[in-house]
């Protein structure tokens, strides 16, 4: 009879590798999935700070989100992000909704 012992351990080795990398591929899908979920969030938020931080130097909410790009530093990746901007009125909250574009 032969020994397969190291066959044996070289077969196993391999399937806790497998195993290993499947586990760590899953887990990076579910972080970059988390993060494009998060990044539309942050942008909203950072949209709407500006937004009242803009009430509170000028007395009036921005014009639209060009005037918060220009003069309040915001930046938004348009090739990822759509960004709806809707104005009521100078002292009124606009609404500011964040969708991301599918590739």
């Amino acid at each position: 009879m032969k020994n397969n012992n190291g066959k044996n351990k070289w077969i196993l080795s391999l399937l806790i590798l497998g195993a290993a990398l499947a586990v760590f591929s899953a887990g990076v899908r579910n972080v970059t999935d988390t993060a494009r979920e998060k990044g539309g969030e942050h942008l909203e938020q950072v949209l709407r700070q500006a937004a009242v931080a803009c009430y509170a130097a000028e007395g009036i909410y921005p014009p639209d989100v060009a005037y918060l790009q220009a003069h309040y530093g915001v930046q938004i990746d348009e090739s990822r992000y759509a960004v709806a901007y809707e104005v009521f009125a100078d002292n009124l909250m606009p609404g500011i909704t964040v969708l991301e574009r599918t590739p």
